[in-house]
This record gives C-alpha cells, structure tokens and sequence, in this order.
C-alpha cells in the first residue's frame, strides 16, 4: 500500500453552497470550512467528500460530455429520493433506467440515485 484514500475533491463555483447540498443527500456533517474549500464526511479523521471554489467551473454538457466521475447514492425509493433532490436545487438528467435516475447536482455536476 502506497498511502490511504484520504477524500474526493469535487471543483465548484460556490464550495459551501454545494456542501450543504450534499449534506442533506448524504447525510453527512462539515469537518472543515474555509473560504473556497469545505469538507463533509463521518468525522474529521475518516475520508471525506471535499468542495474547491474554481472560478472557471464550466459542467460537462450532458449527456454529450462525460464528467469523468460522478457519485451513486443508494436510496430505497427512487421517486421518493429524486423529489427531494429536486428540492435541494438538483434537476433531472437525460438517462438512467429502472434502477436508477441521473440527475445534476446544483454546480452541474451528474449524479445518480441508485436502486438494488
């Protein structure tokens, strides 16, 4: 082993915006909040998700650009999940299927709720 996953750094317009977005998805708590990057996870010591102000941040066009990485949130109900996103600030995506939804966080960033 060469080192450990310390967190994913997610390039935004507003990093505090975007992190309370995702908060409230994932359930997660600020471990670190300064001016142009802010961390959420389980605790301070664990992996994080992390939020870096970029001036220049363009989203990709989807679906004819790729984001190279989005995150999967797994939720029991994908109606139910995809309600509450869209009342967060997050719209629907082309795409998706049965057992799961694809949608574009507040900065445009894709995601999709996922359903096993």
């Amino acid at each position: 082993m060469i080192g450990r996953w310390h967190g994913l750094v997610i390039d935004c317009p507003d990093p505090r915006g975007l992190a309370e977005f995702y908060e409230k998805v994932l359930g997660m708590v600020r471990v670190q909040d300064d001016d142009g990057f802010v961390v959420i996870g389980d605790a301070p010591d664990r992996p994080g998700v992390a939020f870096a102000r970029v001036e220049s941040w363009q989203p990709p066009k989807w679906p004819d650009e790729s984001a190279h990485l989005h995150l999967d949130v797994r939720v029991d109900d994908l109606a139910a999940a995809g309600e509450q996103v869209e009342a967060l600030g997050a719209r629907r995506l082309e795409g998706g299927g049965e057992r799961f939804h694809v949608y574009a966080d507040p900065a445009g960033h894709p995601f999709c709720l996922v359903r096993f």
